[in-house]
């Protein structure tokens, strides 16, 4: 088993460009057996599934980098050991969601899948709507080897004081489908905020306001 990272060695900075490929990797690992994603981009076989979630990830890294949204890593040295991808709402992300990069979805993950994934995500926006400008973590992963040693937890640190950073923030948002992820997000100060389904999958949204990351500062 890999020893833990030491804390002090730790540092939270924006992800480096070249670090793209190391990140692309860590999510598509992360994410590879999450059930919604193999719901929605699930294929006749396994291949065809897994080309389709490498192409979703490597689009989405692409579109938050062209449209400056917070992309977090969390290091050690030079090496990347977690990432936690965070749009801001109401920003030039939705107008990066246009007809080209659709279109370089559409061909790599298909034209369903791609109008699934583009559904869920403005039902996601419709449910926060009352919420205002918020932020809202999309991925998040930590390296296999330094799982279950709070890497996690320092990335939702981080992610507090981007929200405390930004005074129109109104909290932090995010969307999970597994117990042990909502447990997780809750331990941290996530509340309930509505139940969805997309497909056959159900999950709960969860939101942490800025209220409750500021109180916890105090």
């Amino acid at each position: 088993m890999t020893n833990p990272a030491s804390v002090t060695q730790l540092t939270i900075k924006h992800l480096h460009p070249e670090d793209s490929t190391v990140a692309a990797s860590l999510l598509y690992r992360a994410y590879h057996d999450d059930k919604l994603f193999k719901d929605v981009l699930g294929g006749s076989d396994e291949q065809s599934y897994e080309s389709r979630l490498r192409a979703l990830i490597r689009e989405e890294l692409s579109c938050f980098g062209q449209s400056a949204q917070p992309l977090i890593g969390l290091y050690q040295g030079q090496s990347l050991l977690a990432v936690a991808c965070v749009f801001e709402a109401q920003t030039e992300l939705q107008a990066s969601r246009r007809w080209d990069w659709r279109l370089r979805l559409m061909m790599s993950a298909g034209y369903l899948q791609t109008q699934q994934l583009i559904d869920k995500e403005k039902t996601i926006r419709e449910a926060l709507s009352e919420q205002g400008h918020y932020y809202f973590l999309s991925f998040i992963a930590v390296e296999p080897q330094y799982q279950g040693q709070g890497l996690g937890h320092h990335l939702l640190s981080a992610l507090d004081e981007l929200v405390k950073e930004n005074p129109l923030a109104t909290g932090l948002g995010v969307f999970v489908s597994e117990p042990n992820q909502q447990a997780f997000f809750q331990e941290h100060g996530y509340e309930k905020h509505q139940v969805l389904t997309f497909k056959s999958v159900q999950g709960e949204l969860l939101f942490k306001t800025r209220a409750a990351i500021m109180e916890k500062t105090l």
